[in-house]
């Protein structure tokens, strides 16, 4: 089983420092009879669904194959479900803030600095857009590289034409 993520996120407006929690509360401008309806009341955020945003936006990304290390993508394999749509993806949720670690495997060829790149943009946009959290950083590790012949199986070439 792996290690939750050491990282700690700044309080907003703030130099306190928190370590991560399993979902965040957005607290409303204003509450009560004179609000705004948008204002009554909380939305909370569960750390899950941060990660499935993370890891939809880092697989749409051209030249990501996979998430997660090869033992991981092998577990996934004997074991489908919730787990295989974040696999590779850990965050931490702060009361304002998140930071996100994924574990990716590139296509060969591809730049991973440049994959890197929009795999952080699309990903920060994502979870921003969807959740109002400040995506602190966006750690990328680069597992494998997918080699072309890799997921082609291997058919013995037949005497017939």
């Amino acid at each position: 089983m792996t290690e939750p993520m050491a990282q700690t996120v700044r309080k907003p407006g703030t130099d306190e420092f928190r370590t991560s929690a399993d979902s965040t509360t957005l607290e409303p401008a204003r509450s009560g009879p004179g609000g705004a309806p948008a204002t009554r009341g909380r939305t909370t955020i569960a750390g899950g669904v941060v990660e499935k945003i993370a890891a939809l936006a880092a697989r749409e990304v051209p030249g990501v194959n996979a998430m997660g290390s090869g033992l991981a993508r092998t577990l996934g394999a004997i074991r489908p479900g919730r787990a295989s749509v974040t696999r590779g993806v850990k965050v931490e949720v702060g009361e304002r803030q998140t930071a996100i670690d994924l574990e990716i495997v590139v296509e060969y060829g591809v730049s991973i600095t440049e994959i890197a790149a929009e795999i952080r943009l699309n990903v920060i946009a994502a979870v921003e857009r969807m959740t109002e959290l400040e995506v602190v950083e966006v750690n990328i590790a680069v597992s494998d590289v997918h080699l072309p012949d890799e997921s082609e199986p291997h058919l013995p070439e037949s005497r017939l034409q």
